[in-house]
């Protein structure tokens, strides 16, 4: 007796990950999401949820990708703050310069689209786009700056790490993403005393 026909959870996942980053969530239908992951509608359904439970489970894969990432750059700001930022925005410039995956943030996509959004999505956008605020806050208190500094240049960086999903969607060239970081990076050696070659 034939058994039930298996897929790989994963993979589906992550095709579904990719049409929504590509699209966004209001102009993804269940049929995209369908050719995309290979699996009819009731299959999609019955094993991974409907559109709204399957895009928070792309938006929690999502984050935990790019999070974890995030928080290994991070790891090394209490001896060297401004290396762990450049790292930071390391993982970000390597997302957008990846052929293999679409351009701009998940996250960021998805905030901005908050009105078309239902409540338990949208919430739990805002929340995870508010997690880049808090690990660079964290990050830069581990690496001594005073407290309103750090309070401060987290909600600096954490804007431009976003405006660079922006402006790549806009088609703008590394190398003006690249002097975007650097501007930040710079005012950040200065309020930190340290060179920006650190």
């Amino acid at each position: 007796m034939a058994g039930k026909k298996r897929f790989d959870v994963a993979a589906a996942l992550d095709a579904a990950m990719i049409q929504f980053w590509r699209a966004g969530y209001a102009d993804t239908s269940v049929d995209d999401l369908s050719r995309a992951t290979g699996l009819n509608r009731s299959s999609i359904y019955s094993s991974l949820g409907d559109k709204d439970a399957l895009f928070l489970r792309c938006l929690e894969r999502y984050t935990t990708r790019y999070g974890d990432k995030y928080d290994a750059a991070l790891s090394c700001a209490a001896d060297r703050p401004l290396a762990a930022v450049r790292a930071f925005f390391d993982i970000t410039l390597e997302r957008i310069a990846d052929p293999g995956l679409p351009d701009g943030c998940l996250v960021a996509q998805t905030v901005m689209a908050t009105p078309v959004l239902s409540a338990g999505v949208a919430a739990r956008a805002r929340e995870a786009i508010g997690f880049q605020h808090t690990r660079l806050r964290a990050a830069l208190r581990a690496g001594r700056l005073p407290e309103e500094a750090a309070e401060s240049f987290a909600t600096h960086l954490a804007a431009v790490n976003q405006s660079l999903a922006v402006m790549s969607r806009a088609g703008t060239s590394a190398e003006r993403l690249r002097a975007v970081v650097d501007v930040a990076l710079d005012a950040l050696a200065r309020t930190l005393g340290a060179s920006p070659a650190l």
